[in-house]
């Protein structure tokens, strides 16, 4: 063998304590307890838990720096324990939505990334439905378009026939079309109605931004789906009423899924809101008085899989006198995993289990890598992390992203990363991010499926 890790290894069926892994090119060889085969090299994480690595759904790598932003975020996640990050298409000044750019976004992964990538891609207003089908062949795991227009040019809105169009194209296949759900007229009358009312704070973000926007795009893209036979994701839900929604889908025979990010799970504008302002600002907005509810909803089952949503905006984007000309979007690779984790572990949850579920295993059915990642077992990839149950005060000035600010500055996790491995492969061993630029690989969509 390469290496053998020991610790509690956290497999599909529950952790194995003072357990080992076997590593033999780039695979995992085996898994057991007691005496371990010989090894080049062993390390010893007694007292820790070895996890599957860490697979983030929701990254935006390239929406300030462009394609080279693969590096500094991809460093970021290797420090966070993430092996994977699935990297969504609106890039700067470019969306991934030609094959051109997804070759010019894969030539940025092989001379950038630290982590794998897997990658998201759209389509732009007016675009062919067809144009999917070659980028699907060269492995994009799915695709994603916005109900609101951040931007004409790289995060457009996609009117309701082009997106029917996309969901017939794409229900032939596994293939899962992702919204940003936000109605675009109830949100802008609203902006403008606060904006008349001199509302500029971080109160003033969710109501201007209502649930009801956020449910009447969800309801109206899932009744496409179910109409196209479709696999219709929504991207993020920040209710347990929006997840009881696509249930209801999915127990009608739909294919619906619904993603939950960390930030949901951790903040409320109430509490949060006077200390954060718009370092806590994300669209769909944090909603108050939903964090129980939201994690009740991960432990019914409802909740696809937790992802980071993570955006490389520099702190500056958010210094702005109103709430609504700020940027929206936090950095959050080396978070998502410690609090996740943390935040089951307060509830008295099974928090390695579900941590290997949400982070791992789930996202990775869902992009179509399951089981070459997303759990440890004999033949997955040897994409490892070690989290140690030692308590830590999060620094943002400390992290690898080249942004150094986050609204989970300061608040205690329970855990920390110790060690990450991608391929089997050391990437960061407690202190720096020890592989090199491209050694992370790009990884098309496998055969697998949520909907198996």
């Amino acid at each position: 063998m390469d290496q053998i890790i020991f610790g509690t290894i956290v497999t599909p069926d529950g952790p194995i304590e003072n357990g080992w892994v076997a590593v033999k090119a780039g695979r995992i060889a085996a898994v057991g307890t007691g005496d371990a085969p010989q090894a080049a090299e062993t390390f010893d994480a007694s007292g820790s838990y070895v996890l599957p690595g860490i697979i983030d759904g929701q990254t935006h790598a390239g929406s300030y720096g462009g394609l080279p932003g693969l590096r500094s975020t991809t460093r970021s996640a290797v420090a966070g324990g993430v092996t994977t990050i699935v990297d969504m298409p609106y890039d700067n000044p470019d969306p991934l939505h030609t094959v051109e750019r997804l070759e010019a976004k894969v030539g940025a992964i092989s001379e950038h990334a630290h982590a794998n990538v897997a990658l998201y891609a759209t389509i732009m207003p007016g675009q062919s439905a067809e144009d999917v089908i070659p980028l699907i062949e060269r492995g994009v795991v799915a695709f994603k378009i916005s109900g609101f227009e951040s931007s004409p040019t790289r995060f457009p809105r996609i009117a309701a026939d082009q997106a029917f169009d996309l969901l017939e194209a794409l229900a032939p296949t596994n293939i899962p079309l992702g919204l940003h759900n936000e109605d675009q007229e109830i949100v802008r009358a609203r902006i403008a109605r606060a904006r008349n009312a001199a509302e500029s704070g971080i109160e003033a973000h969710s109501a201007s931004r209502p649930l009801a926007a956020e449910l009447a795009s969800t309801a109206h893209f899932l009744e496409l789906g179910a109409a196209s036979g479709a696999h219709a994701h929504i991207v993020h839900l920040t209710s347990s009423r929006g997840f009881q929604l696509v249930d209801h889908y999915k127990q009608d025979g739909y294919r619906a899924t619904g993603e939950l990010c960390v930030h949901y799970l951790w903040f409320d504008p109430a509490t949060d809101g006077p200390a954060l302002g718009a370092r806590m600002k994300v669209n769909p907005p944090i909603r108050p008085g939903q964090i129980d509810a939201l994690w009740n909803e991960v432990t019914s089952n409802r909740v696809a899989f937790v992802s980071s949503d993570h955006s490389s905006w520099p702190i500056d984007n958010k210094f702005t006198e109103s709430i609504f000309d700020a940027g929206a979007g936090v950095p959050g690779l080396e978070t998502l995993l410690p609090a996740f984790f943390t935040g089951a572990e307060a509830r008295g949850l099974n928090a390695p289990l579900l941590t290997a579920q949400q982070l791992a295993e789930r996202p990775a059915r869902f992009i179509g890598l399951w089981p070459q990642k997303g759990a440890i077992r004999p033949g997955a990839d040897a994409d490892l992390t070690i989290l140690s149950p030692e308590p830590m005060l999060w620094d943002a000035r400390n992290a690898h992203d080249e942004l150094n600010w986050s609204p989970f500055d300061g608040r205690r996790f329970e855990c920390r990363v110790t060690r990450t491995y991608v391929g089997g492969k050391l990437a960061w061993d407690g202190s720096a991010v020890v592989n090199a630029p491209g050694e992370g690989r790009y990884v098309g969509r496998g055969s697998s499926h949520w909907f198996a």
